[in-house]
């Protein structure tokens, strides 16, 4: 309540100190087409106060006295426009910039993202958005109030391992690229964006695309697709520093600084973060390094930009969650005590873009990527078996040792490197042509070392006590066409996907074997929208997207046990509305797949646990999202998503167990029309903002998440309770001395000290007729804060 009464506060003095404050400049920036410019650089004088533009094309200024301006828009590949405005009273103006001499770095990305005339559900997330969540966190934090998204973090508090569902779909159904790269993992198909410490730092925009969405390269998107770009033209040389201290000793160091574009050709941005946390979580500990340098030239017609992204993580790992009995004694509880019980990994990318402007109808680029691998975790393990090892057993005194505690490291060792095209044509005024894709291909080592043995038999450090090697080759070809018939817009896409994987398996006896497996998708895409005005649309589309199995539902399953590919119809239709104050978003989708793979407790004939394929399951819901400015110096916002997500047909299994604990084989559990796993009925978010003076802001957001269950069967003594969280952040930016802009910010973290979980996992069996269930969660931080400064000059 404290912290309550001295928000209040501050809002009534703002309300009483400034409330006869003088007149707001608002405006929106297009190019000829209509299409918003994000980051347009604008400046007014006298003053020279500046801002730029945000996702929508809007930028704002406040507290502006009345008189005769000058107003400055200037935006890489566009001509500057120069406009006189008069204030003697709240003012908007709207400008369109011409194509100018330099070309921009968006033709990288603009192929695979959506636009309001593709018909499909998305949500564009700008670099300032981006900039004022980022005080450590991992990336998916920095998305967590858009909607349908849910985040989880193993140490509790958003720094080190975290993780991402939306619309349900968790991380290796969601597509991501960077600058128009892969980042998927090959095999897993999840994203670690640990691996990328602050990245976010270096991230110009995202857009998230839910459902299907538009064609892409690399992993299938099956629930949502990132298409993030940190590829940006900074036309000003600058500095930035920009720290945050927090709890768990939470601390995080970044600089950032560029050259500027010199000799109207060549730009230089390099960038090196540090970020080191306790962790809510007991014992875990995070230590990141991260770095980011890109190198580019700008021609009149062409563009080659050089990229290295590197990233170097040290986690002590909570990835086990904590039992279900501990989470009312101690919420921090972490079974691992071994000192070195770490995750070691290290990621470097390379990325080299090329684009070339024909002409104004037609344009084309390449890109050439290499990701370099390297890490492991390592783990103190009891009393394992020799044979599993390759050890000889010891006898001493007739005594036979078999067994030994060890310490062991499991490595993975690994090289992603491919080829994309794109090109973009409009042979007509109406008619927009995409086409594109790529060729990649991973290879990956996976083999475990000895550290330390207790008895070490005939074991030597570093000797691999197992090998196996993967590869994978991952192609696609895509076409896109926009057709525009007066308030009609068309939109088809075509997209071809081949996969190869070659592999270690194994045989029907659990015998090593060395298998491989092709594949090839087809997914087409229809969207139409309706243009009621500039400011209004309504849009539908259906879309068909393909997924293979994961590396373990191929390892862990002989060739003739393997699941099938999985596939998803989705059907979205919405309505979009946005003028200078007001934006408004509402869709109703439905997600039919196929052969969707889940975990149901069954044993294959070699005794894994393994996935299987439900033939019919589907998600059906509606997202509203709304923002207002009900002032120039107070918005409002949020969303909500209510969905259906179901099974009609689930069979469950369980192991089962005679009262001395003698295996008896499995129980088959039928059950009808149960919830998909960690999938919420309801996620919702709201946010507000209100500037009393230019160079304060106060911010409130809360989020809602109603109850995920565990598996499949839909048993709330398997789920996750509902809960809701809060934030508060203050805010203060303003020029100081030489420096061009100075914030300084208070985050303060779930204010109501709410004790909640966001993720967990089950394993049950039965035992002597009675059923007996293990519930594990991750608990999140209570209370916490983060203080960060940025400086810029």
């Amino acid at each position: 309540m404290r912290i309550l009464n001295l928000i209040l506060a501050f809002l009534v003095l703002g309300m009483n100190s400034y409330g006869q404050a003088d007149y707001t400049l608002e405006g929106s920036i297009t190019d000829h087409d209509g299409t918003a410019l994000y980051g347009a650089h604008i400046e007014l004088s006298p003053g020279q106060k500046l801002t730029s533009t945000d996702e929508q094309g809007q930028f704002r200024f406040v507290n502006i006295n009345q008189g005769e301006y000058q107003l400055t828009v200037s935006y890489i590949g566009y001509e500057t426009k120069i406009e006189t405005v008069v204030i003697d009273k709240n003012t908007f103006v709207s400008l369109e910039l011409r194509p100018g001499q330099i070309l921009t770095d968006k033709i990288v990305v603009e192929g695979l993202r959506a636009s309001v005339n593709t018909g499909t559900t998305f949500e564009n997330i700008g670099k300032k958005d981006i900039e004022k969540e980022n005080t450590g966190q991992d990336l998916p934090f920095l998305m967590q109030m858009t909607p349908s998204v849910v985040v989880t973090s193993d140490a509790g508090h958003g720094v080190g391992y975290t993780g991402m569902r939306i619309r349900g779909s968790d991380a290796t159904r969601i597509n991501a690229t960077i600058n128009g790269i892969p980042y998927n993992d090959a095999e897993s198909q999840g994203t670690f964006w640990v691996n990328l410490p602050d990245f976010a730092s270096s991230v110009e925009s995202i857009q998230i695309q839910r459902g299907v969405g538009t064609s892409t390269n690399g992993a299938g998107a099956f629930g949502a697709s990132l298409n993030i770009n940190t590829n940006s033209l900074n036309r000003d040389s600058y500095v930035q520093l920009n720290n945050s201290l927090g709890s768990f000793n939470t601390m995080k160091n970044t600089i950032a600084l560029g050259s500027g574009l010199l000799k109207d050709r060549f730009v230089l941005d390099a960038r090196l973060s540090r970020i080191n946390s306790d962790g809510y979580i007991d014992r875990a500990t995070s230590d990141l390094k991260s770095l980011y340098l890109s190198g580019g030239w700008y021609g009149n017609k062409h563009i080659l930009r050089f990229n290295i992204i590197a990233g170097k993580e040290k986690t002590y790992q909570a990835w086990n969650g904590i039992p279900q009995d501990l989470l009312s004694e101690n919420r921090t509880f972490n079974e691992f005590t071994y000192h070195n019980q770490t995750d070691n990994y290290s990621q470097t990318h390379y990325q080299l873009h090329y684009s070339n402007q024909i002409s104004s109808k037609f344009n084309w680029g390449l890109s050439g990527n290499y990701t370099r691998g390297l890490g492991y975790y390592e783990e103190y393990k009891e009393d394992q078996s020799f044979e599993d090892y390759g050890l000889s057993e010891l006898i001493f005194n007739d005594t036979v040792i078999n067994e030994t505690d060890l310490v062991r490291r499991r490595w993975l060792d690994n090289h992603f490197y491919g080829l994309t095209a794109r090109a973009s044509w409009e042979p007509r005024e109406f008619l927009n042509i995409d086409f594109g894709g790529g060729f990649y291909q991973y290879q990956g080592d996976h083999y475990g070392t000895l550290v330390w043995s207790e008895y070490a038999s005939n074991a030597f450090v570093d000797d691999k006590y197992y090998f196996n090697d993967a590869l994978k080759n991952d192609g696609n070809a895509y076409l896109k066409a926009t057709w525009d018939a007066k308030k009609w817009t068309y939109f088809l896409d075509l997209q071809l996907r081949s996969v190869y994987y070659s592999f270690l398996g194994i045989d029907r006896n659990g015998d090593a074997l060395e298998q491989d497996a092709s594949l090839l998708f087809f997914n087409p895409k229809f969207g139409l929208t309706y243009h009621v005005s500039s400011k209004s649309q309504w849009y539908a589309s259906l879309a068909k997207g393909s997924r293979e199995p994961n590396r373990d539902d191929y390892t862990e399953a002989p060739e003739e046990l393997r699941p099938d590919h999985e596939e998803l119809y989705d059907l979205e239709a919405g309505y979009r509305f946005q003028n200078k104050r007001h934006r408004f978003t509402g869709n109703l989708y439905y997600m039919k797949y196929n052969n969707q793979l889940v975990l149901n407790g069954e044993i294959n004939d070699v005794g894994t646990y393994v996935r299987t394929n439900v033939k019919d399951s589907y998600r059906l819901g509606i997202e509203l999202a709304d923002q207002y400015a009900v002032t120039s110096q107070w918005q409002v916002g949020g969303n909500i998503a209510w969905s259906l997500n179901r099974i009609p047909n689930f069979n469950e299994y369980i192991d089962v167990y005679d009262a001395m604990f003698n295996y008896l084989g499995q129980e088959k559990m039928a059950h009808e029309n149960t919830t998909i796993a960690f999938s919420p009925s309801v996620v919702a978010a709201f946010q507000t903002t209100y500037s009393p003076v230019e160079f304060l802001s106060l911010a409130w957001e809360s989020k809602y998440v109603s109850r995920q269950y565990l598996d499949n069967t839909s048993n709330k003594s398997r789920s996750i309770d509902p809960f809701s969280f809060t934030n508060v952040r203050i805010e203060y930016s303003d020029d100081l001395f030489s420096l061009e802009n100075v914030v300084l910010a208070l985050d303060l973290k779930n204010i109501f000290n709410s004790a909640y979980e966001t993720n967990g996992y089950t394993y049950g069996y039965v035992l002597g007729n009675e059923r007996a269930d293990f519930n594990y969660y991750y608990p999140q931080a209570g209370f916490h804060f983060m203080i960060s400064l940025n400086i810029h000059f």
